[in-house]
């Protein structure tokens, strides 16, 4: 036995950091960090024969039923994603595009919306984008700067707006009622959209050589080809009215729902001809790999903040938080504060499961709704998907961008972008009733 409670729980608070950092910074993944974290103070604090509280925090962990949905959800994006649904949506928004100047910006933001609306995935939105729009506004003599960030922020999308997997998780941690939280999500999300098509409109009209229209020879359909792009609209919108309306209906609950999402892309494969063995296959086996780096970071997490509990910690963090003499509104800026600054170098995933559980009873004691900090949380994680050093959405890109694509140009061309996202949780911080406003 260690003897680590002798130092105090205000020490081992600092020393946990410090230790996390550490590992973080040679390269040792989160889930298992954590894990290894949490079996050090077990067995410090408490003694070998406390290990058994590990396994009883992972256990209630692995079996919340509303994690069912995560697979069912991610599914269906592998499935979008393998079946050429979202590259038929992409071509056939062409109808809306048109012969607008920063037309093809504003078509990837719609595309970006509707993916996110049919399966709330980050990352393999981003990287899609990156496949189907980037080269084309690259070939259309787009400016560099402002194709890239049209492509990372309409990535993120996934992370605000419903079936979001990040509010999923947030309810899950939170102990709050998903549907509240999908239909709160829902006036944020449609902004920020708005503010993103805005921003892109502005810059081409202002400097048409930002963004110039397409070429009428590209944008010219055949009656035929016409009815063909309002199917292949038709289909995605069917499914996500298919998932949503049922949640916001009372029809189903969020993981019936994210079931009833994956029976209807399996639908929409068979009338498209494009259901196969093998298109399944990959599909579930790109589900697996992503599903188990959420559970491990999910169970490494769970368990370190888990004994951080047990030692006093959460008491300690809302004895020191509630005791300042400061306004309730500096503590939720201070959190803020904290969560952009994880998202710098943390996955969502892992700050989710290592703050809310310690986050959320103090935004109650404040006498603030968890329903509409779930909001701020998500509109946050928004950020810390684009900002720098480690920001998930620039690799994601770089890994299928042109060569002429670096690192630096993607980590400059996301700043307007990240700037509107602050705006947008800024008018959420200082107007609730926008998040509020539907579930009232």
């Amino acid at each position: 036995m260690l003897g680590l409670s002798a130092m105090g729980i205000g020490a081992a608070t600092f020393l946990i950091f410090i230790l996390m950092m550490i590992l973080l910074l040679i390269g040792m993944p989160l889930g298992f960090l954590t894990g290894l974290v949490a079996l050090f103070f077990t067995f410090g604090w408490f003694g070998p024969n406390a290990v058994g509280m590990i396994g009883t925090r992972v256990f209630s962990f692995v079996t919340e039923y509303s994690l069912v949905a995560i697979p069912m959800f991610v599914l269906m994006a592998s499935l979008l994603d393998k079946t050429g649904v979202a590259r038929d949506l992409y071509n056939a928004m062409r109808l809306i595009a048109g012969r607008l100047k920063g037309g093809v910006g504003v078509q990837t933001v719609i595309v970006a919306a509707l993916l996110a609306a049919m399966s709330g995935i980050i990352g393999g939105e981003t990287v899609l984008l990156g496949m189907l729009a980037l080269p084309q506004m690259l070939r259309l003599g787009y400016d560099k700067k402002l194709a890239i960030g049209t492509v990372v922020a309409g990535g993120s999308l996934g992370t605000m707006i419903p079936p979001s997997i990040v509010l999923i998780m947030y309810g899950m941690t939170s102990n709050v009622s998903i549907g509240d939280l999908f239909t709160a999500a829902v006036i944020p999300g449609l902004i920020l959209v708005s503010m993103y098509i805005l921003y892109i409109l502005a810059r081409c009209y202002i400097n048409p050589s930002m963004g110039p229209p397409a070429p009428a020879a590209e944008i010219a359909m055949s009656k035929r080809e016409k009815i063909k792009a309002m199917g292949d609209v038709l289909l995605p919108l069917t499914i996500v009215v298919w998932v949503l309306g049922s949640i916001y209906g009372g029809i189903a609950s969020v993981t019936e729902a994210a079931c009833m999402g994956v029976i209807g892309v399996f639908i929409s494969a068979i009338i498209r001809r494009e259901l196969s063995y093998q298109i399944v296959h990959s599909a579930l086996q790109q589900t697996m790999r992503t599903c188990g780096m959420i559970i491990w970071i999910g169970i490494g997490a769970s368990a370190v903040v888990g004994i951080y509990n047990l030692m006093g910690g959460k008491r300690f963090v809302e004895t020191a938080i509630l005791g300042l003499d400061v306004p309730s509104i500096v503590i939720i800026l201070l959190m803020m504060a904290i969560l952009l600054l994880l998202g710098m170098f943390l996955d969502w995933i892992g700050i989710v499961m290592l703050t809310m559980p310690i986050f959320v009873p103090i935004i109650k004691g404040l006498g603030y709704d968890p329903i509409w900090f779930g909001v701020v949380f998500c509109l946050n994680m928004q950020v810390s998907f684009l900002s720098p050093p480690f920001g998930p959405a620039a690799f994601y890109l770089k890994s299928v961008a042109p060569p002429s694509v670096s690192l630096g140009d993607i980590y400059k061309s996301v700043w307007p972008f990240i700037i509107m996202q602050l705006i947008a949780l800024g008018l959420v911080l200082a107007f609730p009733e926008i998040a509020m406003w539907l579930g009232s």
